[in-house]
């Protein structure tokens, strides 16, 4: 009888998406802790105990190393096999979706503090995140926008308010408290995210909104 045949990646390819992966866990720390321009490859290698020439070889440059660190990272931080907040904003809601998603994020402070501080540096145009970071900030501001024009059509949210306009005061809150929690991890995200929604959209807490289906 002839052995079963293995799967997956072996030897040197092994290896190399190994190194690959420690070396984007080794970069996100650095620019977490330093930001872009105050982290270096020569950090990154040194915490690695590798040589630059490593990390230049699988991943070419500075900014193509940071570019596949907020790649990764933003899929980390927009769901995992636990929480979908797209199935979650169309079952309950945006309000119920983000407050479950702000309780979850004490788990990511690394990745919390990582966009912290590259979103706050690449609001200079010279960045070389910087269009990455606005593309973002559109993509996720027209993905809250359409996820508060379904509420409105299932009758959560009153059909009057304007959901461009509600997306962004939510990423604006949603910032800012994270922000605070950074630096005070004493402090409470839930609470004044729960009153931001309360404050601006009190229906979504009361049930389907009168005179709509």
């Amino acid at each position: 009888m002839s052995a079963p045949k293995k799967t997956g990646a072996r030897g040197p390819y092994a290896k190399s998406a190994q190194r690959s992966s420690d070396i984007l866990d080794a970069a996100t720390t650095v620019f977490a802790t330093s930001g872009y321009h105050g982290g270096s490859l020569r950090d990154i290698a040194r915490q690695l105990d590798v040589s630059l020439t490593s990390i230049v070889h699988h991943f070419g440059t500075k900014y193509e190393l940071l570019e596949a660190v907020l790649e990764r990272s933003d899929k980390t931080t927009s769901g995992d096999e636990d929480f979908d907040f797209d199935a979650a904003c169309r079952d309950r809601g945006v309000v119920f979706a983000t407050l479950e998603r702000v309780r979850t994020s004490v788990d990511r402070p690394e990745l919390l503090r990582l966009f912290a501080i590259l979103a706050a540096e690449s609001s200079s145009p010279s960045h070389p995140a910087h269009e990455w970071f606005t593309l973002r900030y559109q993509r996720k501001s027209a993905e809250l926008a359409a996820a508060f024009a379904y509420d409105q059509g299932a009758g959560r949210i009153d059909r009057a308010r304007d959901p461009h306009t509600l997306s962004r005061l939510l990423l604006a809150a949603w910032d800012g408290v994270q922000l605070q929690w950074l630096i005070d991890p004493s402090a409470d995200m839930a609470k004044p995210m729960g009153l931001f929604f309360e404050s601006t959209i009190p229906e979504a807490f009361e049930g389907t909104v009168s005179g709509v289906a």
